[in-house]
């Protein structure tokens, strides 16, 4: 079975990247890709995403990245978390998916498991 890891990506960013993905902005200062567990995702969208719309939630098979991934432990979150050292290359992405909004103005993931 393979393990999904995820990154939210502004969907302008994605679009705009061709080939390997290098990351977000933040994502280069701090010198890795920032990645959540299925379990994890609510919380970080929450916290680092709150109020943007048009994202997308990119999908990742974690066994495809190779020694380049590493799970490290956050103080402000409390759990480890993959982080990726290196490009996200197209050949371990498995899905990128709209992050919608509810009635509500609620971010909506999209289903996780296809």
């Amino acid at each position: 079975m393979t393990k999904l890891i995820f990154k939210i990506v502004p969907r302008l960013e994605w679009e705009s990247s061709s080939g390997d993905y290098h990351g977000s902005a933040h994502d280069r200062a701090d010198g890795f890709l920032h990645f959540s567990t299925a379990a994890q995702l609510p919380e970080t969208l929450r916290l680092y995403y709150a109020g943007q719309d048009d994202l997308m939630l990119v999908a990742v098979d974690a066994a495809a990245l190779g020694a380049a991934l590493r799970w490290e432990y956050s103080t402000s979150r409390g759990e480890d978390f993959p982080h990726l050292y290196a490009a996200l290359s197209c050949d371990a992405i498995k899905w990128a998916r709209p992050i919608t909004r509810d009635a509500t103005g609620r971010s909506v993931l999209p289903d996780l498991t296809t």
